[in-house]
């Protein structure tokens, strides 16, 4: 899978990374035990979620029939029993 772009797109990196820093912020304000804080930040965690199904709806994600090469594919294991 070297050559796979699965998870490479505007949409993806964007949603991440919105994410990581909801995350930080709950980390944050979990240390400080505060609360508010700390939901806040798990909002901006679901923000993230958000904003990258939306721009994937916009077309800065990856397109439908790319990632059908990077699905498993049962191997046969007749006879492998040992």
């Amino acid at each position: 899978m070297a050559g796979s772009s699965h998870g490479h797109t505007p949409a993806a990196w964007t949603g991440v990374t919105i994410a990581f820093i909801g995350f930080c912020v709950s980390g944050a304000f979990m240390v400080m035990a505060q609360p508010v804080g700390f939901w806040a930040g798990m909002v901006v965690v679901l923000l993230g979620g958000v904003v990258g199904l939306v721009m994937r709806g916009m077309g800065f994600g990856q397109p439908k029939g790319d990632h059908e090469g990077l699905q498993a594919t049962p191997h046969a294991t007749a006879g492998a029993k040992g």
